[in-house]
């Protein structure tokens, strides 16, 4: 487990081989209760290629010193990502 926010990661590898590619990712919240949005890919082995963009957004609490996963939300497409943005912008456009 992670220490601090920066080294949080979804990368995960078996062996050699790189299963889940962290492409980019945004702190949202610190503390002891961190929340952070990454985008990523999975290896398809089929295809033999990385698969399509996805999101998650994961809470990470801390405790004796590390960040534990306590939950996570899977976006699994960019049209359900946009469709988010779409209404999270529809309900703070007054605030």
């Amino acid at each position: 487990m992670a220490a601090t926010v920066d080294e949080l990661t979804v990368e995960y590898s078996e062996g050699d081989q790189l299963l889940v590619k962290e492409l980019d990712k945004k702190v949202l919240t610190k503390g002891a209760w961190a929340t952070l949005m990454y985008r990523y890919q999975d290896w398809d082995v089929k295809a033999d290629d990385w698969g399509k963009e996805k999101f998650t957004i994961r809470r990470y609490q801390k405790r004796n010193g590390e960040y534990m996963q306590k939950s996570k939300f899977n976006i699994s497409s960019v049209d359900q990502a946009k469709s988010i943005v779409e209404a999270l912008q529809e309900w703070t456009k007054d605030s």
